[in-house]
């Protein structure tokens, strides 16, 4: 049986779902900020209402902050570059919450992860090095892209219940695939597949959302602080 915690949690998730929708229908910054805000309020949620507060909730609250953060300087950039790099770092700063969030519950995948970083280098070397003439930025898409590779290697190799882990899974390979298509987009000019970019950077933060819930719930159940307390 669920507790009140968890009903009002997945209740709210249903709440971001509503907030995706809106996001979509109106573009509008509040709405498209709506399922990494909806995120931190679950998880603060599901923090302080056990005995302690747990440091491995706050890497993912300050991962979905730093991508509200990066949401908005994409939202105003207006063709700056700079404005372009500093959501890129924001955006950085996430994948280091995620990354290390994963890393706390288990180990990167080595294997997965070489074949992963081989893939995204020779797309990079052979396709966004020669469109990008600006060297922060190409130092900042390289240094993004590196990260995001190893963050979702952590996230194959995290050792958790086969749904707490393929969720986060999901949501971090999902960040990956539309951060991919924002670059086909702005280093290449390749607009077929925009349409996609927004619906699975919010499912992105769902699935993540999502996998916590579980994750926070399941150790309920067994009488156990969630999230590795100590």
């Amino acid at each position: 049986m669920l507790s009140n915690k968890t009903r009002l949690s997945y209740w709210l998730l249903g709440v971001s779902f509503v907030s995706a929708i809106m996001a979509l229908a109106t573009s509008n910054f509040i709405w498209g900020s709506g399922t990494a805000g909806i995120g931190m309020i679950i998880l603060l949620i599901l923090n302080f209402s056990n005995d302690h507060a747990s440091r491995e909730t706050w890497y993912i609250i300050s991962a979905f902050l730093f991508s509200i953060l990066g949401d908005w300087h994409l939202s105003n950039m207006a063709g700056d570059t700079i404005m372009f790099s500093k959501g890129i770092a924001m955006f950085f700063l996430a994948h280091i919450g995620y990354l290390v969030f994963a890393l706390s519950n288990g180990r990167i995948n080595r294997t997965f992860t070489s074949i992963l970083l081989f893939g995204f280098l020779a797309f990079f070397y052979l396709m966004l090095y020669p469109a990008i003439n600006d060297q922060i930025l190409l130092s900042a898409t390289l240094i993004y892209l590196t990260v995001s590779c190893l963050s979702l290697g952590a996230a194959v190799g995290m050792k958790s219940d086969p749904v707490v882990r393929w969720a986060y899974t999901f949501g971090i390979f999902l960040i990956l695939f539309s951060d991919t298509i924002i670059s086909l987009k702005e280093f290449l000019g390749y607009d077929a597949l925009n349409f996609l970019i927004l619906p699975t950077y919010y499912l992105a933060h769902i699935s993540i959302t999502f996998s916590l819930i579980r994750k926070a719930d399941l150790l309920d159940r067994k009488g156990q602080p969630a999230y590795g307390q100590k």
